[in-house]
């Protein structure tokens, strides 16, 4: 199809032109919209997927869910729309590389080169889940730089979908470096996976590798669920410790001690980008069952402890040695026999999630997971047919994105095979308690353009009112004043006042007669009147010796107070 679709249009609007990409579910041409005259990407989705209706009926359902995200730091969705044998998305068509490639070229990145990077996603990420969405495949490859060197994050939505293919395919197996434990174990996910997948991202950037390697997708998700990957500053000694930290924090196989949210990642990143020195009370990541983790710098007083403790005993005798190393090597084989049956029991659970249950379970009292999300929760429990398979429990969350009382989340995703069970399949919906309350940012000292969209953020529709005034404390551009003040409550259409800096107010002179005075006469007039001033000197016939003939600024001009006035000072005729 990839050839056949250059010279098409679609919907009579966007002209195919080229092809500048493919991937496992779609490909993406470069395409010209006629309707507003700009280059465009178009992703459609690949021939063998849109025969599928159920999976182009989710597809375009997903795709116009990342549509309503609006970032700068995420590639903007401008139309989703099929016909009768394409599904395809418009998108904003970006010139620049990704950060896979970019990394490939560099090496590894400089720490301020992450920061940057890390602290756009880690912003593109929370505006996305503050919306209920997901990006479940954060990655190098999914991430463009531009030339400006911003960030611009893409495919959003797009990892659950692929989950829907059962398919291993080759962008799958380079996905699993990065997943989180939760993704590889097959279970529920949230916003705390993506927050994973950066930290592994920011691991490469800081050291040019990977935390896990394998020779198979199994095999590194086998490592993201019980292994502990090497600390950065061990391959890179010149990160900072305060990075190393934030990264392995990010990291987190536990759920419970990972970030919990992604603005609390982006708060410690520019906490540090403030003061590279800054310390972070986050401990190395310890495998499971191992005793609680000691900072660095305990273990290494630890360590010399030790030293002390056992310096100057006794040699041992060799029959204690024989006897020291029998046991040691004893330990040692229970220690991989027990490590080997725990691996194994890990690949057993994996295999069995992705690839064995739907071989080897019997097809009786099997059913598909609905779709939950979008569904009134009441209606939901009421409903008789579902309580016949499915037994529900609830939470409640804050979403902008949903109505009160209507689902955001199911822990089992829709379209999944199941058996049901005695006593019913147990499901956990996640359940809209409308918008969070919204207060009022403080915006002092912040660029009022950065102000204005901060503001456009919250989608209450407020009149934001943005008046300049003069200000020689504050530079200029920035905030110096706001109503309602910090913390106050916002409320829908609301208006807010933002005051910012334009510098110093510009003050002008009125220039005074200088012609016919001496430089002494006129340079006490000038400074006066806090005007800067040169001389020139000149043979002429127009003035006395040391008299001004000559003003640059005639009376009664104006210059800026300070500003710089020449004036020309007679020589004389020359005659001797």
């Amino acid at each position: 199809m990839s050839n056949q679709m250059i010279g098409q249009y679609l919907d009579n609007r966007y002209e195919i032109i080229s092809k500048i990409g493919s991937g496992g579910m779609a490909d993406v041409y470069k395409a010209r919209d006629h309707r507003l005259n700009r280059f465009v990407a178009v992703k459609i989705l690949k021939t063998e997927l849109a025969a599928n209706e159920s999976f182009r009926r989710q597809f375009h359902n997903e795709s116009q869910a990342i549509a309503t995200l609006s970032n700068p730091n995420i590639v903007a969705v401008y139309d989703v729309s099929k016909t009768q044998d394409l599904e395809y998305i418009v998108m904003e068509l970006i010139s620049g590389i990704t950060l896979k490639q970019y990394i490939d070229q560099k090496g590894l990145l400089n720490w301020k080169e992450t920061v940057h990077f890390a602290s756009q996603i880690a912003r593109a990420l929370s505006h996305a889940h503050s919306r209920g969405i997901i990006h479940r495949d954060i990655k190098p490859q999914n991430i463009m730089i531009l030339k400006d060197g911003s960030v611009k994050v893409a495919d959003f939505g797009i990892a659950q979908l692929r989950n829907t293919e059962n398919t291993m395919t080759e962008e799958a197996i380079g996905s699993v470096h990065y997943i989180s434990p939760e993704q590889a174990k097959g279970v529920h996910v949230d916003n705390r996976s993506d927050i994973y997948s950066l930290g592994v991202v920011m691991y490469e950037m800081l050291t040019g590798r990977l935390p896990f390697e394998g020779d198979t997708a199994v095999a590194i998700a086998i490592q993201h669920i019980s292994a502990v990957p090497k600390m950065p500053r061990e391959i890179n000694p010149d990160i900072p410790e305060g990075l190393e930290a934030i990264t392995m924090h990010a990291m987190e196989a536990n759920l419970s001690r990972r970030y919990d949210s992604v603005d609390k990642l982006l708060k410690d990143l520019e906490e540090f980008r403030k003061d590279p020195e800054k310390k972070f009370d986050f401990n190395r990541i310890a495998p499971r069952g191992a005793d609680p983790l000691v900072p660095q710098e305990e273990k290494k007083k630890k360590k010399s402890s030790i030293v002390k403790t056992t310096w100057g005993k006794k040699q041992l005798s060799m029959d204690e040695y024989r006897s020291n190393r029998r046991t040691a090597a004893n330990t040692s084989v229970l220690i991989g026999v027990f490590g080997t049956i725990v691996l194994f029991c890990v690949l057993v659970v994996f295999m069995w999630n992705f690839f064995l249950r739907d071989i080897l379970d019997p097809q009786e009292d099997r059913v598909t997971i609905p779709e939950f999300i979008g569904s009134d929760v009441e209606s939901v429990l009421a409903d008789s047919y579902y309580a016949k398979y499915f037994r529900f429990t609830t939470t409640y969350e804050y979403s902008s994105a949903f109505s009160k009382g209507y689902i955001i989340d199911q822990s089992i995703s829709k379209n999944r095979q199941m058996t049901v069970q005695k006593k019913g399949i147990e499901i956990e919906l996640t359940v809209s308690q409308g918008p969070a309350d919204v207060y009022m940012p403080n915006l002092a000292n912040m660029d009022y353009r950065e102000a204005k969209h901060l503001l456009e953020e919250y989608k209450l529709n407020l009149d934001i009112q943005m008046s300049g005034e003069p200000n020689k404390n504050v530079t200029a551009g920035h905030v110096t004043e706001q109503f309602p003040a910090a913390d106050e409550l916002l409320e829908k259409g609301q208006t807010v006042f933002v005051y910012y800096s334009m510098g110093p107010e510009t003050v002008y002179v009125t220039v005074p007669q200088l012609i016919g005075l001496t430089e002494s006469q006129a340079i006490a007039i000038l400074d006066s009147y806090h005007i800067s001033y040169r001389f020139e000197y000149y043979e002429t016939t127009k003035a006395n010796k040391g008299v001004i003939y000559y003003q640059s600024v005639s009376k009664g001009g104006s210059v800026k107070e300070y500003g710089r006035i020449t004036l020309y000072v007679s020589l004389g005729t020359g005659d001797s």
